[in-house]
């Protein structure tokens, strides 16, 4: 079988590392160690030296040494390591690192750097808690080492064997191939705007596409679009675009600012739609922040507390909403569902409010450039079947 890659800082955690390989050396797995530490080690020699990673960044080692500054070291380092996992990747079956907050930087960005469905498994001492920094909407696997990675103890060992066992399991399990004839969509969605997108997806699948649907929690608008960005994705249908609440409110599901760029810049079909624009996510309500504490809530479940978006966060985020639209390179359209953009936002429920509703809308419609994006109000709410088939029918005809 192909061989398993660990990545990490040898100079510093060559025990341990030396651990993780014997384990899994000892399931039948053949290995490949990269060194991504700076100072010089012995305890462990690897495969790919860290002469080797620091050079694939385009740096001398010994002047990183020389220049003492760890920082500056860390990223030509995670930079090298990265390089060194694009050009091995075709031939490993998978991979695995360790580290505290430096090694979990530079391992992770190197398993961000190889396919999706790639095994990929990061043990780590700084993962307890939010992980998107270092995930980034890849499918990597972190583990909390509970202990610090300081040598082998009966915690330690426990963990990486553990670790080490996985990373095999992983790398044994069969491939499940792409449908070649079957051109990839994506589309977004939330919990309150399922029904929209659920049916819009059958109708897109049926159209013979494999419309792979995520989930707009930040992570999840990061995956799709990287996705996007490697090629992948055919076209978009972008109906749940709620992340941007939280990137400009400050929220805790934000993908970041260039949230919708990517499909637009490439020139992708893509249908964009204000789904759950009506609502910023929080967690417990005792951890909402201070300055929001007069504003309209929901509490979604015992994790999670939506709040209400207002007039003038509405009307910001349709001039967000429009200016993303207007860079788009091919065929683009937005969808605007004039009764409700969410499960909470319609008649009687807790988060409708006409006048943030048309804030938004009004936004949009002076912000749109005719020439590029297409624009299309619809008298529904979102979740009306025909809105779905509406979006559906127009992302399909500029497939064709």
């Amino acid at each position: 079988m192909k061989k398993i890659a660990i990545i990490g800082t040898f100079d510093t955690k060559g025990d341990e590392f030396k651990f993780l390989k014997e384990v899994i050396e000892a399931q039948g797995c053949p290995t490949i160690t990269i060194d991504a530490g700076v100072q010089p080690q012995t305890k462990l020699a690897a495969d790919i030296p860290n002469t080797e990673v620091a050079r694939a960044a385009g740096h001398d080692l010994e002047d990183l040494i020389r220049k003492n500054d760890r920082g500056t070291a860390v990223v030509a380092m995670l930079e090298g390591a990265s390089a060194v996992a694009r050009r091995i990747g075709p031939d490993i079956a998978g991979i695995i690192g360790m580290g505290g907050s430096a090694g979990t930087n530079i391992g992770a960005s190197a398993m961000r750097s190889l396919p999706v469905g790639m095994p990929k498994i990061m043990v780590s001492s700084v993962v307890a808690g939010d992980v998107k920094p270092y995930g980034q909407g890849k499918d990597v696997c972190f583990l909390y080492s509970v202990v610090d990675i300081s040598g082998i103890n009966s915690f330690s060992a426990q963990i990486l064997t553990n670790a080490a066992h996985a990373i095999v399991g992983m790398a044994k399990a069969p491939r499940i191939p792409h449908d070649e004839g079957k051109p990839l969509l994506a589309a977004t969605m939330f919990g309150v705007t399922t029904p929209c997108v659920s049916r819009a997806a059958e109708i897109l699948n049926g159209a013979g596409y494999e419309t792979l649907v995520f989930h707009a929690t930040g992570t999840g608008g990061m995956a799709m679009e990287s996705l996007i960005e490697a090629g992948m994705i055919r076209g978009v249908l972008d109906a749940t675009t709620t992340e941007w609440c939280d990137e400009l409110v400050g929220g805790d599901l934000s993908a970041g600012p260039r949230r919708l760029e990517p499909a637009a810049v490439k020139g992708i079909p893509f249908v964009v739609s204000v789904g759950a624009l009506d609502m910023v996510n929080f967690g417990p309500m005792d951890e909402v922040p201070e300055r929001f504490k007069s504003r309209l809530f929901y509490k979604h479940n015992p994790t999670i507390t939506l709040m209400r978006t207002n007039v003038e966060e509405n009307a910001e985020l349709g001039r967000i909403i429009a200016s993303k639209a207007n860079m788009a390179k091919g065929k683009a359209a937005v969808y605007l569902p004039l009764k409700g953009v969410s499960a909470l936002d319609a008649e009687g429920q807790p988060f409708d409010w006409p006048e943030a509703r048309e804030a938004l809308f009004e936004s949009i419609r002076a912000g749109i450039d005719s020439k590029v994006v297409e624009l299309a109000e619809l008298d529904m709410h979102i979740n009306d079947p025909a809105f779905a088939q509406a979006m559906a029918d127009k992302l399909l005809s500029f497939l064709k």
